[in-house]
């Protein structure tokens, strides 16, 4: 899960981009080895969890030299653990708590999950709430009652591809058209099961019907045998802050009966989200 936080997608980073030339503010103002620390902080990911002090370097685009000081500095901080009798290192548990303190006060987590615990189980098997990060969808709450089968991790902090689930096809729908393809186009796209959409062209057209008919569905494109609907949450500016979505086992109901039960209660509850999200004056 720490990796999962962290990670800014699963696949090796070799050419990471200075964050500098995406900063607004004063690059005087940078502080370049805060950066690189965070850079080796994010090179960590669920499929690399585990890595040596050269993997490091270059995944973060370090030298040696560096990313030693670097790795040394976090793991007397905690942020980082040596893996005993190996070469290898691995996000430490200050990381956990760093990332719980941001999922959980006064966020919309707090607002949404007791509405999650009604949606799971009255409108599905699992519900969930979500938000754009990048080109993907990064898990914030989630409640599941009778997925277990599956084996599918979608914890506080789990990232999965936008272009491929129900849920990141409502945040990317109502984004400006240059802005779809930006984040489309940030990760590769590859079939998770023989449903997933991977062409851009066709994504966007999806992305369109999304935003047209106000919440988006997925039969088995992210995950076999799962069905999803998702809904936006907007904010008090008009722009969508983040999604519910609520799932079903394929083999409990077919996808007309599980529309037909889950939409209202889903659409229902994200609205509850947005009013209280608006009152509050939560905006993530």
């Amino acid at each position: 899960m720490m990796a999962k936080a962290l990670a800014a997608n699963n696949k090796p980073k070799t050419a990471r981009k200075d964050p500098k030339s995406n900063s607004a503010g004063n690059p005087k103002n940078y502080v370049a080895s805060v950066g690189k620390a965070f850079a080796v902080l994010r090179s960590f990911s669920s499929d690399a969890f585990e890595l040596t002090l050269s993997e490091i370097a270059a995944r973060a685009n370090l030298d040696r030299g560096t990313a030693f000081r670097l790795i040394q500095t976090l793991v007397e901080l905690g942020y980082i653990k040596a893996v005993p009798q190996s070469r290898r290192f691995r996000l430490g548990v200050a990381c956990l708590d760093l990332g719980y303190t941001v999922l959980s006060g006064g966020t919309l987590r707090a607002l949404a999950e007791p509405l999650l615990r009604e949606l799971a189980p009255s409108a599905g098997d699992a519900a969930s709430l979500g938000a754009l990060d990048g080109g993907d969808v990064i898990y914030l709450a989630r409640v599941s009652t009778g997925l277990d089968r599956h084996k599918i991790d979608r914890r506080p902090g789990t990232r999965i591809p936008a272009y491929s689930a129900a849920l990141g096809h409502v945040l990317l729908a109502y984004l400006p058209r240059d802005e779809q393809i930006s984040r489309l186009e940030a990760r590769p796209r590859i079939k998770l099961s023989e449903r997933t959409l991977t062409d851009l062209d066709a994504l966007l057209e999806r992305l369109d019907f999304v935003r047209q008919q106000g919440h988006a569905v997925s039969d088995g494109e992210n995950a076999y045998g799962l069905r999803t609907l998702a809904a936006p949450i907007f904010g008090a500016q008009g722009s969508v802050i983040a999604g519910l979505s609520v799932t079903v086992d394929a083999t409990r109901m077919d996808m007309t009966a599980f529309h037909d039960r889950a939409l209202p209660q889903l659409k229902r509850a994200a609205a509850l989200v947005q009013d209280l999200a608006i009152k509050s004056g939560v905006s993530g």
